[in-house]
């Protein structure tokens, strides 16, 4: 029993028995198991979620003819946002893992009949809280808005560019009613091919390109479309016939379809917490849309505040000894409702208060609720035991999937 209770960061001999230090063995070990497991799980859906989102841009790098490499470094511009939303389930899904196996091992019953305190094992689990929430608390201040205008500058540069519509084929692309392109093929390479280009700008002449191929060209002179082996056909106006003109290379300047940079004008989100603090009386983004400014700050505010509350409703349900598997299963079924109706009050606060004000403090009122119901229930040091028709559902079910199983 003494090494036992030295394992568990109490003094077994001497005048500092009964004393724990900050954080003893068991602690620093509970605090590396769920940041690793922590880290696991953050990279792993980050991951999953950057995908699914990148995926959608990569015919518009392609039609630029960008490499893979910036491709993936645009596209990673997502992931500090990503990880600012996927960060409190990662965490609470590292609580509930470790927990979990600290139950089936045994330890949590071992710990609660050595008299250690349920303070004990939370120690650790809200220090890994703090660590997410200072994570998050600086992606939501400045990197997330960061990377959002990077990339939203980027985007608009791009989407800008007429050349990015012309690239399509099969599909004729009529810019300002009067110029219209047509390629049939466009190669990996960027070559295209198939290209017909008819021009009706200039009222005294109608022009018609056909070319079996061209490619894009930018260059400090301009952006220009370098047309190959192919033909002009020009109708002056007033005449009948046109000319009809052959050329081996002929470059089609572009560079009045191309912007250059653009006055770009972020949204809430990409506003920096300072600026949603204290806007700019002129901001017309503040004069059109106040209540977004307003909703958005709260939930700047409130988001660091979700890896704590998760924390403690996670110990609180998963944290005291359990004997029977029934038990821990609803326990962890009752810990994802719970998680699962806080986070939605917090998403609906954040959406009706928009036009109403008072609905935002709906999320501090949940967030604060959550986390005193928890501490209570922990300071109880009882496990939350499911209601008796709950349990005699769930034992029926368990037992129709066993003979499921079982045939």
């Amino acid at each position: 029993m003494e090494a036992q209770c030295v394992f568990w960061g109490r003094t077994a001999v001497g005048p500092d028995w009964g004393k724990l230090s900050p954080m003893g063995s068991i602690g620093r070990y509970v605090f590396r198991t769920t940041m690793a497991a922590f880290t696991i799980t953050l990279v792993t859906l980050t991951v999953v979620m950057w995908f699914t989102q990148a995926i959608r841009e990569f015919d518009l790098i392609t039609s630029q003819r960008q490499t893979l490499l910036v491709f993936v470094g645009i596209t990673g511009l997502l992931i500090p946002l990503l990880v600012m939303m996927i960060a409190p389930i990662s965490l609470v899904l590292a609580t509930a893992h470790i927990l979990n196996k600290l139950s089936s091992d045994s330890e949590i019953i071992v710990m609660n009949a050595a008299g250690v305190s349920p303070w004990r094992l939370l120690r650790p689990l809200l220090a890994a809280g703090l660590m997410v929430s200072l994570l998050v608390a600086a992606i939501a201040v400045y990197v997330s808005p960061w990377s959002l205008r990077e990339l939203r500058d980027w985007a608009t540069e791009v989407r800008a560019d007429i050349l990015t519509n012309i690239v399509q084929p099969g599909r004729f692309t009529t810019i300002g009613g009067n110029l219209t392109f047509h390629i049939a093929d466009r190669r990996p390479n960027g070559l295209l091919e198939g290209i017909f280009l008819d021009d009706r700008r200039d009222p005294n002449e109608h022009s018609t390109y056909l070319a079996e191929r061209g490619e894009i060209v930018k260059n400090d002179s301009g952006s220009f479309l370098v047309l190959e082996k192919g033909s002009v056909q020009r109708i002056e106006g007033g005449q009948r016939d046109p000319r009809i003109v052959t050329f081996d290379r002929y470059p089609f300047d572009l560079s009045k379809f191309t912007t250059g940079p653009r006055s770009v004008t972020y949204n809430t989100r990409e506003k920096y917490l300072w600026e949603l603090i204290w806007p700019a009386a002129d901001d017309p983004l503040l004069i059109a849309q106040a209540g977004e400014f307003r909703s958005e700050m709260h939930d700047r505010f409130a988001t660091p505040l979700y890896p704590i509350a998760f924390v403690i409703l996670a110990y609180a349900f998963l944290g005291p000894p359990q004997t029977t598997r029934q038990s821990r299963t609803l326990s962890l079924l009752g810990l994802i409702g719970a998680v699962s109706v806080l986070r939605l009050v917090g998403f609906l606060s954040v959406i009706v208060g928009v036009h109403n004000p008072s609905a935002i403090a709906l999320q501090y009122v949940a967030l604060g609720g959550s986390m005193a119901a928890g501490l209570w229930l922990i300071s109880r040091g009882q496990a939350i035991e499911p209601a008796a028709a709950v349990s005699r559902i769930a034992a029926a079910i368990g037992e129709r999937l066993a003979k499921a199983t079982a045939s």
